[in-house]
């Protein structure tokens, strides 16, 4: 569940940053958080699954880590309770940046010179500042940041010429329709799991967070994406399969509320959701400068 009152220093942001860019986290060093949610667009890389450690590709789609810290929790699955605990994730992951385990990460990390006062003054109460915790609660500091917001939310503050008439039809037509059941809350979206299939059995092999429950019960239960950003963040769905967003609203539509809508209709919710893309934050995504590899730094390990 994301701590909104989780405190988050400026010195903590800042070497989150220098960590989110940093491809010397990654085996083979080719691989940064940024390379599967590249922050200039819209934090995603536009491929259904992302290429990882050797060219290898996961099961599901990487979701943007914009807004990420809103939601209810992370990855599709929800296995990660917030973005620090998600930064340890794909690090690790043999199919991802691949390091082998947190004292591998531990020892690059010591290993480059500017890292140590970086740490030192991001977590200046700990004897040994240096760990694979703090680094990926350094990127979660800089990642609570990441965030959009648009012409709907100043719409919702009281400035009604935020939204032109088409797009207030589009929300009309968003409630009328149902998308509220699911998508609602700060994130519209991002708050709840529900079954994939809802109300008609959508052809997928992945079970979701059954995997991580092993209950019966949450068979095909997905987090619910957010839908802001998403005119910006195709491909669609957990599999990345789905690939324009006209598609995507009618598939969700038919196998979540039961509708066929329209091409007015798609058309119609399309528009509103255009309102839910936020300007990005050019200023605090702009790349940092990295402190440089010492004589001792370990070479990338194309194995």
């Amino acid at each position: 569940m994301t701590d909104e009152n989780r405190a988050v220093t400026a010195a903590q942001v800042d070497l989150g940053r220098m960590l989110y860019f940093d491809t010397r986290l990654s085996k083979n060093q080719e691989i940064s958080c940024n390379t599967c949610h590249d922050l200039e667009r819209y934090g995603v890389d536009g491929e259904p699954t992302s290429s990882g450690h050797k060219g290898q590709r996961g099961a599901r789609n990487s979701p943007t880590v914009y807004n990420a810290a809103l939601h209810i929790a992370q990855f599709w699955d929800g296995r990660a309770g917030d973005v620090e605990e998600q930064a340890q994730g794909p690090v690790l992951n043999p199919v991802e940046m691949a390091m082998p385990d947190a004292a591998a990460v531990e020892k690059v990390l010591k290993s480059i010179p500017g890292y140590a006062p970086a740490f030192a003054a991001a977590f200046p109460g700990d004897a040994d500042p240096i760990s694979f915790k703090n680094a990926a609660d350094a990127i979660g500091a800089f990642e609570r940041g990441l965030v959009t917001p648009s012409a709907f939310d100043r719409y919702l503050a009281g400035e009604t010429s935020a939204l032109t008439a088409e797009q207030v039809a589009g929300l009309e037509t968003f409630m009328d329709v149902g998308c509220t059941t699911c998508h609602n809350g700060v994130g519209i979206g991002g708050g709840l799991y529900q079954k994939l299939g809802l109300v008609k059995p959508f052809e997928t092999e992945d079970t979701g967070r059954a995997e991580v429950t092993g209950s019966e019960a949450d068979r095909f239960m997905f987090k619910v994406p957010s839908l802001r950003n998403i005119t910006e963040t195709a491909p669609y769905f957990h599999d990345g399969k789905v690939v324009t967003l006209d598609d995507a609203i009618r598939l969700m539509a038919e196998y979540q509320l039961g509708r066929t809508l329209t091409d007015e209709q798609v058309a119609s919710i399309a528009s509103f959701l255009g309102a839910l893309t936020g300007e990005l934050p050019a200023g605090y995504i702009a790349m940092p400068a990295l402190p440089e590899s010492g004589p001792d730094t370990p070479q990338a390990d194309r194995g």
